[in-house]
């Protein structure tokens, strides 16, 4: 007959102390296509919510330093310069647009593009690239 294996703790702390390897090598092992973590967690006697909880520590870390944020400026319509007006074929003589939703991505350098709420977003991203490339 064989003897299960048992683990003896001798010090008086009755917190496990896990190295980041350790959370790195069980959050992987977590994330496997068709593995459960509670099966995971259970392997190593830990609480699935605590493997939870290093997943979010670990997948969520965002690294500041590469943060693509730039400033933004909200300012109210009336102080917005009068942009080119296109008249699409829905617009009737006489009537001009309305101004609202307009979009003003500064590039640096003095250059400005403007766009209002109707622009082809697959346009605007070949201009912002060949702009951002320059």
């Amino acid at each position: 007959m064989t003897m299960p294996r048992v683990e003896v703790i001798t010090s008086v702390e009755r917190r496990r102390r896990w190295s980041r390897e350790e959370k790195e090598r069980l959050v992987a092992a977590s994330l496997e296509p068709g593995v459960s973590v509670s099966e995971v967690a259970r392997s190593v006697g830990i609480h699935v919510s605590q493997l939870f909880r290093w997943r979010k520590e670990l997948c969520d870390r965002v690294d500041t330093g590469s943060s693509q944020l730039v400033p933004v400026e909200i300012v109210p319509a009336a102080a917005i310069p009068p942009a080119v007006e296109a008249a699409g074929p829905s617009a009737s003589p006489g009537r001009s647009r309305r101004k609202s939703g307009i979009i003003e991505i500064e590039l640096g350098g003095g250059r400005r593009v403007r766009v209002d709420r109707d622009v082809d977003a697959e346009a605007l991203r070949r201009v912002l690239d060949a702009l951002g490339s320059r």
